[in-house]
Order: C-alpha cells, then structure tokens, then sequence
C-alpha cells in the first residue's frame, strides 16, 4: 500500500526559504522546473516575514506604507479646482432633489 496505490508521483526538490527571525520553510517544486522560476522570495507562513534562500541574508522587510484614506487617493487623482467643481455639481444636484432650487431642462 501507499504510492503505488495512488498514482505516479512526479519528481520534486525541496527548497529553503529562512525568514529575519530564522524560520525555515520548505517548499517542494517539479525537478525539472527551470531554477528561473522558483521564486527567491516568499512570504513565511509563520511570521509573514518575507523569507529567502539565502539563510545567512534573509530579505529585510520592506517599509510599509502608512494607510490611505479614500479621501487621500481621490486627492491624489484630482486637483483642487476639480474638487471645487465637482463638490458644487453635487451640491446643485442635491438642492435640486430637495426642491430649494428650481430644476433646469
């Protein structure tokens, strides 16, 4: 009983990522997938640290960006009279549905 009741196995590799901290994960590939195409980097299951081959210069983790607010991407996107404009289109569109001014055709 065991593999030969389950079917051919392909040929695999073992490779080891280590973390900044010093964690070993090993991740298997197809042996005859070209070295170009296992990754270098991963993220460590167990830290969430990234992880590299190389165990003695694991990858420092990258700086991460602080939190943008909705309002700082459409900043981003739009200049301030664009902003101006498009606030006063909403704010016409609203008094119209409320009835303080009257509707244009």
């Amino acid at each position: 009983m065991g593999e030969q009741d389950h079917g051919f196995h392909a040929d695999r590799i073992a490779v080891s990522y280590w973390d900044a901290l010093g964690n070993e994960t090993v991740r298997h590939f197809a042996a005859n997938l070209p070295d170009d195409e296992i990754p270098e980097v991963i993220d460590s299951p167990s830290s969430g640290l990234p992880a590299g081959r190389d165990q003695a210069n694991p990858p420092a983790v990258s700086k991460a960006e602080p939190y943008k607010t909705h309002l700082a991407y459409v900043k981003e996107r739009r200049t301030e009279q664009e902003a101006a404009e498009l606030l006063e289109e909403a704010l016409t569109q609203l008094r119209i549905r409320r009835g303080k001014i009257p509707a244009q055709s």
